[in-house]
Formats: C-alpha cells, structure tokens, sequence
C-alpha cells in the first residue's frame, strides 16, 4: 500500500479511483490527481492581498482584532515585525504585538508592510 494516494481534505489512506478521479472513502471527496500534484502553491502562506509570506516579514493589521482576556483589541493598523509561519494551523503567524504579548493570527487579517 506504498502507492496510496492521501485525500487532500481529510488526510485517509483509504482512498480509490473512480474513472480519471479519486475518492476518499471516509469523506467522500472528490479530486483530480494529476491537478492536486502539479500546484505549487500548496504550502505557500498569502495575505489579505495574495502576497506571499515569508517568516520574518513584517505585516500590518488590517481590522480590528478581538482579543480574549484583553480589555482592548488590536487595532487595525498595527506594525507587527519579525512573524513566524505555521503552515500546520488555522491561526497560521505566530508573533509578538507590543502591549499584547505572543500571539498567532490569521494570515486573511494582515498584509504585507
């Protein structure tokens, strides 16, 4: 079981062909192989305006953030410097915000400054 082919959705193994398509057993999706494989982008991390992020760029807030346990947001607008990417999460940029402390953000909220 070497060959397998992992579903790009749901990570299973237990995945088979059905004509020029594969499906995934366990969540039923549906993809094309030969298009999932030929992407380059796969492990890029964009932001608001679809540059590409690299770790220790430095980006800029662009709407006010909701912080828990904080009596204020971070307001848009903020310069946070020197990020550090996580391709692996959600909140995709670990960083440190002056007057916050450590944090992770979505990579949807920042651009690039």
């Amino acid at each position: 079981m070497s060959d397998s082919v992992l579903c790009p959705k749901c990570g299973s193994e237990f995945t088979y062909p059905s004509d020029n398509m594969m499906v995934c057993s366990q969540c039923f999706y549906e993809w094309n192989p030969e298009e999932i494989s030929d992407s380059p982008d796969s492990g890029k991390i964009l932001d608001s305006n679809g540059n590409e992020l690299q770790d220790g760029d430095s980006v800029v807030v662009i709407k006010d953030l909701p912080v828990k346990g904080a009596p204020k947001p971070v307001k848009a607008g903020t310069k946070v410097k020197n990020i550090r990417l996580r391709p692996d999460s959600d909140h995709n940029i670990d960083c440190k915000i002056d007057g916050f402390g450590s944090m992770a953000l979505k990579s949807e909220f920042v651009k690039k400054a």
